[in-house]
């Protein structure tokens, strides 16, 4: 039977990038990715600046793998997360989210860019969705066009994921595992 997916968005769940600048987060670590070798709009960064700074728990790669979750790649460093994201979690090489000719372009319906690709790519199959900037309408868009179970779970940038999202995400892993075995 498959797993749920958990697609993983990583600036702003995984990369607080949102806290305050001269103060790493505890238990994070820094890396600097080549502007050049970095998906994204860089989140209002001086185009001075050679490297993007990206902080990163080494942590949330072990408790990702427990949470019961096929985990897949949901941004807009698409394949580039496997290089210089996932090595540093301790995360495998993942699936990934390849937003196309839609990556970073607004919807006049306001939903999310990543929305329509995401319910497209879970193709019915249970999904949970870590990202600090989903919607209502986001919610109400997967809720009209995914036939399962859809967990829009958002994360504050400013401090990235926690323990009580690690357990929202378990517990919403679990509920889709128990439905399925009991129809």
């Amino acid at each position: 039977m498959n797993r749920p997916l958990l697609f993983l968005d990583v600036d702003g769940p995984l990369n607080p990038y949102a806290a305050k600048r001269e103060k790493r987060p505890d238990g994070y670590t820094t890396i600097r990715v080549p502007r050049n070798d970095a998906h994204g709009d860089d989140r209002g960064l001086s185009s001075r600046r050679r490297h993007l700074r990206v902080w990163l728990n080494p942590e949330h790669g072990r408790n990702l793998l427990q949470l019961g979750f096929e985990l897949c790649w949901a941004t807009t460093w698409m394949d580039d997360a496997n290089r210089w994201i996932a090595p540093v979690l301790g995360l495998p090489e993942l699936p990934f989210v390849d937003f196309g000719d839609v990556l970073l372009q607004e919807r006049p319906d306001g939903v999310h860019w990543k929305t329509g690709p995401l319910v497209n790519y879970a193709d019915g199959r249970p999904f949970a969705w870590v990202d600090d900037e989903q919607s209502d309408l986001d919610q109400t868009y997967v809720t009209a066009h995914h036939q399962g179970t859809g967990l829009l779970h958002h994360v504050n940038p400013r401090i990235g994921l926690r323990e009580n999202d690690f357990h929202a995400l378990a517990d919403f892993a679990r509920s889709v595992s128990t439905s399925r075995t009991t129809s």
